[in-house]
């Protein structure tokens, strides 16, 4: 497929492949948690993360009885810790492999959560203001269109409801990622953001990733993703930046290159 043959259909269709094999081979966001953690989770001790870093004091202080929708963020991770905790939880992947994880740890350590299977751009099965709060950790490079998503989250949470996201500086787009520069730890700027592996890469480099099954990403820009929000009508309650533990690009060395947003529904 071209990249003039892309259509957000397409790329959903294409991603959703890519993160059915990369659950498959146990990928780090594919790992579910174990039972001590779902066991310490249901006597109050626990942790989330939105980056690297866990949360911080305030941004999700107590879960219990609340409904929460955790989204683009199947894998058995996050999901089940917050059912053990007290929440009333619905996870949606556009992988069904993901979701498989999910579903897994439930039976494994008798959870009661939701799997649906769907593109997070798209909410249109859950009714206005269903939630009291979104868990949205970084998944949004996989769709070339954000604004979408922001809207949807805000008509389905309720008045007071949070929305808890993270996504990349996206500085992290711009360089060129040949390895012979990495090697010599030189940062040559190369694309412009918003970046689309669809747009942006050459007709061989996009086959070449098409090929190996890798998904196609996408690099907003803060407008869209933080301006995107205020657009929406949120507002804006808390911010930080995070380091990357383990760097894959130079920039990962020099500045976070995590960012999270919690954003309120007035």
């Amino acid at each position: 497929m071209s990249d003039s043959q892309f259509t957000p259909s397409n790329v959903l269709e294409h991603n959703r492949a890519a993160w059915d094999r990369q659950a498959a081979t146990k990928c780090e966001w594919s790992r579910p948690v174990s039972a001590e953690v779902i066991a310490s989770a249901r006597r109050g001790d626990w942790a989330m993360h939105l980056t690297p870093s866990p949360l911080p004091e305030g941004w999700l202080p107590d879960v219990r009885g609340q409904h929460i929708l955790c989204l683009a963020s199947g894998g058995g991770q996050q999901a089940p810790v917050l059912s053990a905790a007290g929440a009333r939880v619905t996870v949606l992947d556009a992988s069904a492999a993901q979701l498989a994880q999910d579903d897994m740890v439930a039976r494994r350590d008798a959870l009661t959560l939701t799997t649906v299977q769907g593109d997070m751009r798209d909410l249109s099965m859950f009714d206005d203001a269903a939630f009291d709060c979104i868990f949205h950790p970084i998944s949004n490079l996989y769709v070339p269109d954000i604004r979408p998503v922001w809207q949807e989250c805000f008509r389905v949470l309720r008045p007071g409801g949070r929305l808890l996201s993270s996504f990349f500086n996206p500085v992290v787009f711009v360089e060129d990622r040949d390895p012979e520069f990495a090697s010599k730890g030189v940062i040559r700027p190369r694309f412009k953001v918003p970046y689309s592996d669809v747009r942006d890469l050459t007709a061989a480099e996009l086959a070449k990733k098409q090929s190996s099954g890798e998904a196609l990403v996408f690099g907003h820009s803060l407008s869209e993703q933080i301006g995107g929000q205020l657009e929406a009508g949120f507002m804006l309650k808390g911010f930080y930046e995070d380091e990357q533990p383990n760097p894959r690009f130079v920039i990962d060395r020099f500045l976070p290159t995590f960012l999270a947003t919690y954003a309120m529904k007035l």
